[in-house]
């Protein structure tokens, strides 16, 4: 039995009422449901929690699934905090340990102290830019993806400690030209193919 922790980061704040990840965490769980072998815990981030049982969900899964918008090109800040938060706690509690570097040579090895090895992460991401702002010559990211632009830290604290990436997904273009049973049913091929070949040596 696998074990999974889906971390929802939308929110309500300003404009946004967190309704589009909460749509992408109940496709998420269908998906799931359906290899039957997989147990769920979900933590909304706008919701109170509790840091020391959030570090404990951390160190039970085998899989973190991250679903988080991006407000002005970063996390938002409920999401943030909760990293912060949550990640502080599991200091030498199962998230990491150090920053990995010896105080005899301290040029080397940092970011190399995480505690969660052996355990994957996959996110998705929600974009009022549509995805030519990535792709194409001219637009505004300069043909940089979204995981090696703006994700880059985001994807370096996941490495910290010690979690390996599975393949994103990214929502576009979800204010002006949402289009929500095409988008979902994209994203659930996207899980259940990224899932089944996590899962196969199990159905061997």
């Amino acid at each position: 039995m696998k074990k999974v922790l889906i971390i929802n980061g939308g929110q309500n704040f300003g404009h946004s009422g967190g309704k589009y990840n909460q749509t992408v965490t109940e496709n998420t769980l269908k998906v799931l449901e359906e290899f039957g072998n997989i147990e769920v815990q979900v933590t909304h981030v706008s919701e109170d929690y509790d840091k020391k049982k959030e570090v404990e969900k951390w160190v039970w899964a085998d899989f973190i699934i991250y679903h988080t918008p991006i407000w002005w090109f970063q996390l938002p800040n409920g999401f943030k905090k909760y990293i912060d938060e949550v990640f502080t706690a599991g200091h030498a509690k199962g998230i990491y340990k150090s920053d990995g570097r010896n105080a005899d040579n301290p040029e080397i090895n940092y970011g190399t102290g995480g505690m969660l090895g052996g355990r994957k992460y996959m996110v998705t991401t929600s974009w009022n830019a549509p995805e030519t702002a990535f792709t194409l010559p001219g637009e505004f990211f300069n043909e940089t993806s979204v995981d090696d632009g703006p994700l880059f830290g985001f994807h370096r604290m996941n490495r910290f400690v010690s979690l390996e990436k599975m393949e994103s997904f990214h929502f576009h273009d979800v204010e002006k030209n949402a289009n929500i049973e095409r988008d979902m049913k994209s994203y659930r091929e996207h899980l259940k193919n990224v899932f089944s070949k996590e899962l196969k040596p199990q159905f061997v």
